[in-house]
């Protein structure tokens, strides 16, 4: 029952946030001078609609569903994967008044980038309400102000202090949460593998918390090459960080960064399948399988639909209110910069395809357009649907 409630939850953000990106379009279009035909809800078959006439809605009869109308039509659909605004002549080279083809090339770009700025907008909001009310730890030096942090949940306690230890001698003793290291808030197990790292030999200011008073220790940390540095084996529980007068700069701050790790992934996962696919032609074994290595990274490290909602969203429905949040807003920061990307079939692949034909002085033909971006769309279909395969693999 509770991954049933998890696919729901799923199903309705991801339309939610979809709906969002399409508004982009839609308020854009209009402020542009471009006429919408339709903005729907979900996609077809259509279930009701309604037509925006003599500044009132009313119901449109399904015998006109069919016919072509002067006014916006606001449609609600059947399959529940999404929205569309339907723009006037979408094609570059359509040149009648109220048409997308007919906007100046600026704004093309802010009808075309609207959806994205909508989506990263949205991100910014959850995660400014999360910052207000508890933001979940999930990165290593998450954003936020140190003079205006709160933290609180479970931390990091340490579980064992290894006999002979910078750690044992020190005094540390399992039961002791880490809070914080030369005055630097930590909150994650990694932040405080990789100061013991990068500071090896060094002496430490270790913060910890006991019997709820905080001390400072500081261990003299084993030189780069031994076994361990401190000596101590962590247990991680929930971390949320909370902020007041800051929370809106930590929202927008932290949404910039999640829009960083976004496209260092996508540029890891890149490299990973350009890297994991050239050393199988490698006549050495070893390198063929580093190759294999990094496509198998590549292929664990992407989830379609189906792993989103069937795996990731009841995973994170069991975990609070506050992780579901702030994965709604990860996934508004991914569709963003998906849209970017320079593939025709997207946002930035339309505007690019528009901007290069710009320069070159050509005209982008409508059957050209419609070409170059209907071949892109079924690659990208093929690619959604090889993923969804590997995702349906995982899921049983």
């Amino acid at each position: 029952m509770k991954i049933v409630f998890g696919i729901i939850i799923g199903i309705v953000i991801l339309m939610l946030l979809v709906i969002v990106h399409e508004l982009g379009h839609f308020i854009m279009a209009r402020k542009n001078g471009v006429k919408v035909n339709e903005f729907g809800i979900g996609f077809p078959p259509r279930a009701i609609a309604w037509i925006k006439k003599d500044g009132k809605w009313t119901k449109l009869p399904k015998t006109e569903w069919n016919q072509p109308q002067d006014s916006l039509i606001l449609s609600l659909n059947y399959l529940p994967i999404g929205g569309f605004c339907a723009m006037d002549g979408e094609s570059d080279a359509d040149n009648r008044k109220g048409t997308f083809g007919a906007a100046s090339f600026w704004g093309k770009t802010k009808i075309l980038f609207g959806g994205v700025f909508m989506n990263w907008v949205v991100a910014a909001i959850i995660l400014t309400i999360l910052a207000f009310t508890g933001m979940p730890q999930f990165l290593n030096n998450q954003f936020y102000l140190k003079n205006d942090a709160q933290i609180t949940g479970d931390g990091i306690t340490i579980a064992e202090v290894l006999p002979g230890s910078p750690a044992e001698k020190i005094g540390m003793q399992p039961g002791d949460k880490l809070i914080a290291i030369d005055e630097q808030i930590v909150t994650l197990p990694t932040e405080i593998t990789a100061y013991g790292t990068e500071h090896a030999g060094e002496t430490g200011k270790y913060t910890i918390l006991r019997d709820g008073e905080e001390i400072i220790l500081e261990p003299q940390l084993n030189p780069a090459g031994s076994e361990y540095t401190l000596g101590v084996s962590m247990i991680s529980g929930q971390t949320f960080i909370r902020s007041t007068w800051s929370a809106p700069i930590v929202g927008i701050g932290t949404t910039l960064q999640l829009t960083g790790e976004t496209f260092r992934s996508l540029g890891e996962l890149v490299w990973n399948l350009i890297s994991g696919v050239a050393s199988q032609l490698s006549p050495n074994s070893e390198v063929r399988e580093a190759g294999q290595n990094a496509l198998q990274s590549a292929g664990d490290s992407v989830s379609g639909p189906v792993g989103i909602i069937g795996v990731i969203f009841p995973a994170f429905a069991e975990t609070g209110p506050a992780n579901l949040a702030f994965l709604a807003a990860l996934i508004s920061v991914s569709l963003a910069c998906m849209n970017v990307l320079p593939i025709p079939a997207l946002d930035g692949g339309r505007w690019l395809l528009i901007a290069i034909y710009r320069l070159r002085r050509k005209t982008l033909t409508k059957e050209t357009e419609e070409r170059i971006v209907s071949r892109a769309m079924m690659a990208l279909l093929i690619l959604i649907a090889v993923i969804s395969i590997i995702d349906i693999t995982r899921f049983f």
